[in-house]
């Protein structure tokens, strides 16, 4: 998708990349679309300037209007609670989409947050929609980002619930390993750009627990922790450790962007 800028420097548009040649778009809508169909899409994205750190893209309540891709940065979605605690439920990732919460009722249910500066696509949601009723690449690309939606969370349920504290922190890097993986950047390799109070909100662990694990980790050999990055130097070990049977380890799914 485009990157999202509307500005000018020394006179001269800044740089605009359209859906046609940008790198993640095999992760996102328009990895199956035509020509003449993909110039139909990026002539509804509007463009946007930077999204920095901790700026809120949606809030609960706010009115439908539009879904977004996230071309670079990382995001997270939260809900709050009746008492204003907040529950992180997903972590996103360049390539992912968001805003689907709000389909149903046509008003979102949580927040989403730039947990670093990022570049996002502003897909308005009418014309999406009635690009979706005129193509049914669009419209059948919508329900498989759905069902994959749908599919995650109902894993990330079985994390919560099934396994340890090690078993859900393994699976949670080996997780991330292989969605930046399918972007194209290392598995092995890689930054943390949500603190590690985030980690365990997400995961329903401490701090305290998940700074121990990481300990316990690195002192066996399977990862490095330096700081926010992370070298996994034992790919199996750590899938071992998440329960084995990689099918039961939540990974956002990917094949619906590889044909």
């Amino acid at each position: 998708m485009k990157i999202v800028s509307d500005s000018k420097i020394s006179g001269r548009t800044a740089c605009t990349i359209h859906c046609q040649n940008c790198s993640i778009s095999q992760l996102c809508l328009p990895f199956t679309l035509s020509e003449h169909e993909l110039t139909q899409l990026d002539n509804i994205i509007e463009r946007k300037k930077p999204v920095q750190k901790s700026q809120i893209i949606f809030q609960s309540g706010d009115e439908l209007r539009s879904i977004y891709a996230i071309r670079s940065g990382t995001l997270k979605s939260y809900t709050l609670s009746e008492n204003g605690e907040e529950q992180i439920t997903a972590f996103h990732l360049p390539g992912d989409l968001i805003g689907f919460d709000a389909i149903m009722n046509m008003k979102h249910v949580g927040f989403a947050q730039a947990l670093e500066t990022a570049m996002i696509c502003e897909i308005p949601f009418d014309i999406l929609d009635d690009l979706a009723g005129k193509m049914p690449k669009i419209r059948h690309q919508i329900m498989r980002l759905m069902s994959n939606e749908i599919k995650s969370d109902q894993e990330m349920i079985l994390l919560l619930s099934k396994m340890s504290a090690e078993e859900k922190l393994a699976a949670f890097l080996y997780n991330l390993s292989q969605r930046f993986a399918a972007r194209g950047f290392s598995a092995r390799e890689f930054r943390l750009t949500m603190t590690r109070g985030d980690i365990g909100n997400y995961l329903g662990l401490t701090i305290e627990t998940i700074s121990r694990l990481l300990g316990r980790f690195q002192k066996s050999g399977m990862i490095t922790v330096q700081g926010k990055y992370i070298t996994i130097n034992k790919m199996d070990e750590l899938i071992e450790m998440a329960g084995g049977a990689k099918n039961q380890i939540p990974i956002k799914d990917i094949s619906h962007c590889c044909g």
